[in-house]
């Protein structure tokens, strides 16, 4: 007889028509402790069956199935779970990278590439970190089954309070140039906050965690959905106001003074920080030695503290940070660490930080 999944474990659905790709994220997802995969579908439409049923904290969801797919069935799943945490698993194509990105845009957490997407360029040891990894982050915060009494009780014995996240003033000069990282969320995340940066009078440059040909999708679809002109970063590309730039997959995005008005993108192919090409970390370093104190870096979800020391001097040359709250992030590790070091002008929803970059740049 089969037994009755933990309470207290991470539930996990699979749903993919390959048996191939199901076995193998079963096979490595059953190997960790806390983590169950409690059922499997072929197609979206047993997908959102599974979910109705089964209640899991996370499905990981191929794109591409017969029957119903993955962006058909996404809705349904989140609508029957809301608090479901998705996480796209894809391959590395032009038609993948446009379908995981819509999927990000309408609410799953996170894409992986597929073990098949990535031979010669990782390892299954990579992926196997990178999903388990995943799996776990999504699956922290996930809702108690406990009685509310106890888990009440447990809480007042066991959390201690939360120390008052303290901000900094905020910097005089106008901003010349708005940076902004982001990571696990992140897609969702820039749909909200770009289309109210329409016309804003400086350049706007984006790290979003995303390996190559995303990137590209990337900025299209911000382009197309937000009006906003919007480029995948390109070596020499020098930056103009109110254009969107988004980092290249598998390099950091940098940047150069060509003279007193002109400031272009240098695309670095250094070692990874943070894990990851491009990151945020060296995009705000590069910023700070360009723009000085003219710098506004936000840090919207996503998982880790790539961001922390870049934004650490950003500061400290007089430029300002916000960061997304914990209430709207999909993962707070990188809004969290620049906020718990207390280096953070606001920390404010996601509904909030577009209108308040544009008052801010009024402001100022």
């Amino acid at each position: 007889m089969a037994t009755e999944p933990s309470p207290d474990n991470i539930h996990v659905v699979l749903v993919d028509d390959s048996a191939v790709i199901r076995n193998v994220i079963s096979t490595i997802l059953r190997a960790e402790e806390g983590i169950e995969v409690v059922g499997k579908a072929v197609d979206g439409q047993q997908g959102i069956e599974a979910v109705k049923r089964l209640h899991p904290d996370i499905v990981i969801l191929d794109v591409e199935m017969p029957v119903m797919n993955g962006l058909e069935a996404l809705p349904h799943m989140l609508r029957a779970k809301p608090d479901l945490k998705v996480l796209v698993c894809s391959s590395l194509s032009e038609r993948g990278a446009e379908i995981s990105i819509r999927a990000m845009e309408m609410g799953a957490a996170d894409c992986i590439l597929k073990p098949s997407s990535i031979q010669g360029l990782h390892s299954m040891d990579d992926f196997k970190n990178r999903l388990v990894e995943l799996v776990k982050l999504l699956g922290r915060h996930k809702p108690s089954r406990k009685p509310a009494a106890q888990e009440r009780s447990a809480k007042s014995l066991l959390t201690p309070a939360t120390p008052p996240v303290l901000l900094k003033r905020t910097a005089t000069q106008s901003p010349a140039i708005l940076a902004i990282g982001s990571s696990t969320g992140g897609p969702q995340a820039l749909m909200k906050v770009l289309p109210h940066l329409r016309g804003l009078r400086v350049p706007i440059v984006v790290t979003q965690h995303m390996p190559r040909t995303f990137t590209a999708v990337m900025a299209r679809q911000i382009a197309n959905s937000c009006n906003i002109p919007a480029h995948e970063a390109m070596d020499d590309m020098a930056l103009a106001p109110g254009h969107v730039y988004v980092a290249q997959g598998g390099y950091h995005m940098l940047f150069t003074r060509k003279d007193e008005r002109t400031v272009a993108i240098r695309l670095d192919d250094g070692p990874q920080e943070s894990f990851c090409k491009p990151a945020v970390d060296p995009m705000m370093r590069s910023l700070s030695a360009v723009y000085g104190a003219r710098v506004l870096a936000v840090i919207l979800t996503g998982m880790g503290s790539d961001g922390l020391q870049g934004c650490k001097q950003v500061v400290a040359q007089g430029g300002t940070v916000l960061a997304q709250n914990e209430e709207t992030s999909v993962v707070w590790g990188m809004p969290g660490a620049v906020a718990k070091a207390g280096i953070c002008s606001e920390i404010l929803p996601l509904e909030d930080m577009g209108p308040h970059i544009v008052e801010r740049m009024a402001r100022v």
